[in-house]
């Protein structure tokens, strides 16, 4: 049994690991808190699903623009300092959020410039944290230590919406801000106790940024940052011309862009839960939570991954697992949807949950190996772009995926919009494996990227 469980070893031999997996699992669960909460605290104040929707459109824009320039970032200055000032930032918005709710200022706009600053923040935290960990663990050890990422992040995801509803319900709205701003302390408390983690190639990824003479103050302030814009842009350019040329990493993208635009069932499962399930928005929470625990079992019974050796074969074997089981859910979906339910179709319900939670498992160990692909391929000079990039991909894909289920449902209905979006992922993966066959034969003892 033991051997099943996640294996714990870089919590065990890294200070600086173990604080930095305590603090940032605290943190999520802060930050899904109050992604709840400002998402009730919109409705409140417009009574507009739309107004509500347009969170997600604020957070977008900043999370690509920034998410690109924070992987250069953390790769021409010290990693450590790149996340401990991004984190502040997000600190001060979290705590911005948390005086509008007290003060009751009542502008959602403000909300939403506040969310925007939060969102470029964690976009340039994200890159500079994910590539402090192949310096802090063992290359033998990534595969377990993204394992008890993925844990926490799951966990967070699961419990945040839940307890985040709650405590809205109970203490306000400015009290459950209030607990994202002290869970988020231990994060910046974690990060402020790395050490320094500078670029190993200083000359390749740190080159000075021009001094701009002549003009005033004001003008040299601008063209000063331009310039630097420019360069750091140029830096992004690099990692994105790299990421073409070495395929085994560029397979790591395109699976997961397979999974999230192709078979992304979300944009669903509404419908789903009031004309083929029966149930309403319960029944939707039970199949978004579905992904959620699935995705939980396996982060913690993934002892055996970390003794995996072929890990882009695990990718594609995941990612057509995830792919089966979203067509087996709208396979569900077809069989229960010949009648309208009068009430809760259980079999269904169990039937979708299932296969939904086998579909979260397979994400799970897929996110684990490409995570881990990425981390061990990439040249060190070079990962915070790669991580920048992988964040967009991440953040973009569902929402691409959305579009592509969604359009897919108006057409042929949910059921058979799932069938034909995870199929669709299945012939994907086939043919990325026909393009690019020695991803099949990538090894974990010998990472060519």
């Amino acid at each position: 049994m033991p051997r099943l469980l996640a294996d714990l070893t870089p919590l065990r031999i890294s200070p600086e690991f173990r604080r930095l997996w305590w603090g940032l699992g605290l943190a999520n669960i802060g930050t899904q808190l109050t992604a709840t909460a400002v998402g009730l605290q919109v409705y409140a104040l417009t009574q507009s699903s739309f107004s509500v929707g347009l969170i997600g459109a604020v957070g977008l824009v900043p999370t690509i623009i920034f998410g690109l320039y924070g992987g250069a970032l953390a790769d021409a200055h010290d990693r450590r300092t790149v996340a401990l000032i991004a984190s502040i930032v997000m600190w001060v918005a979290t705590l911005g959020i948390v005086a509008q709710a007290w003060f009751d200022l009542r502008s959602v706009w403000l909300l939403y410039v506040l969310i925007a600053v939060q969102a470029g923040a964690s976009s340039v935290n994200g890159p500079a944290r994910s590539s402090i960990i192949p310096r802090l663990v063992a290359r033998e050890l990534l595969p377990a230590a993204n394992a008890l990422n993925m844990m926490t992040t799951t966990l967070a995801s699961l419990s945040g919406p839940m307890v985040g509803a709650t405590l809205v319900a109970i203490i306000g709205f400015s009290h459950t801000y209030l607990i994202d701003a002290v869970t988020f302390s231990f994060a910046l408390y974690a990060i402020l106790r790395l050490p320094p983690i500078r670029p190993l190639v200083e000359a390749a990824v740190a080159p000075e940024v021009p001094v701009v003479a002549g003009g005033h103050g004001v003008g040299r302030l601008f063209r000063s940052v331009g310039a630097s814009l420019t360069l750091h842009g140029r830096s992004v350019l690099d990692g994105v011309t790299f990421l073409r040329t070495r395929r085994n990493i560029l397979m790591t993208f395109l699976t997961d862009m397979s999974a999230m635009i192709l078979a992304f069932p979300r944009a669903a499962f509404p419908a789903a839960a009031a004309v083929i399930l029966g149930g309403g928005t319960a029944t939707a929470g039970a199949l978004a939570s579905a992904i959620a625990v699935g995705s939980l079992l396996a982060a913690v019974f993934s002892g055996p991954l970390t003794r995996v050796r072929r890990q882009g074969r695990a990718v594609v074997w995941a990612v057509s697992g995830w792919g089966l089981s979203v067509a087996a859910c709208g396979a569900v979906w077809i069989v229960a949807g010949r009648t309208v339910p009068s009430h809760l179709v259980i079999w269904a319900l169990v039937g979708s949950v299932f296969a939904l939670g086998v579909g979260g498992a397979a994400d799970a160990i897929s996110a684990t190996f490409r995570n881990t692909i990425l981390q061990t391929a990439t040249p060190d000079e070079l990962r915070g772009r790669l991580q920048g990039v992988f964040l967009v991909v991440v953040s973009g894909g569902p929402r691409l995926g959305d579009l592509v289920i969604g359009t897919l449902s108006g057409l042929f209905g949910e059921g058979l919009a799932l069938v034909i979006g995870g199929l669709a992922c299945v012939v994907a993966l086939q043919l990325l494996s026909r393009w690019h066959r020695a991803f099949l034969a990538y090894d974990a003892r010998d990472p060519i990227p």
